[in-house]
């Protein structure tokens, strides 16, 4: 499977055929159309290991015990077409974690902004003051 300039080789990907959930009569109850696609996410020498590390960030929820990526499909009632929508899947989430972050550079505000910040401050604490009570009650 090529994504982008890798390829993922074969041996790095396995999958296996389910029944699927939900309504759909005696088709659902007979024929295993969900597929479960599993990439070796700590075995693969395919990708950088920046990559990797981006893709355990963004999808540590996928990610099993033995280090597995494991993608589920069940949109379509056919068998190979959810093989393809999760190969898709695996795709754009290594396309994804291809893409480096970009670097933040710290700012600090602007003297404008950090007086814009307390006139609003002020304006608060005047607002809460007022609330109070005026120091005489009526008997």
């Amino acid at each position: 499977m090529v994504v982008g300039t890798f390829l993922v080789p074969a041996r790095d990907l396995s999958w296996e055929a389910v029944r699927s959930s939900g309504p759909g009569g005696q088709n659902v109850n007979k024929v295993s159309t969900k597929v479960i696609l599993r990439f070796d996410l700590e075995g693969t020498s395919a990708l950088r290991e920046d990559v990797k590390v981006r893709l355990r960030i963004s999808s540590a929820h996928r990610i099993d015990a033995e280090g597995f990526l494991v993608l589920s499909n069940q949109k379509t009632r056919s068998l190979a077409m959810n093989l393809a929508l999760a190969r898709e899947q695996l795709v754009e989430l290594i396309q994804s974690a291809l893409v480096r972050p970009r670097q933040r550079y710290a700012t600090r505000p602007t003297r404008a902004a950090k007086a814009r910040r307390l006139n609003e401050k002020r304006r608060q604490g005047d607002k809460k003051r007022g609330r109070g009570s005026s120091g005489q009650e009526d008997v």
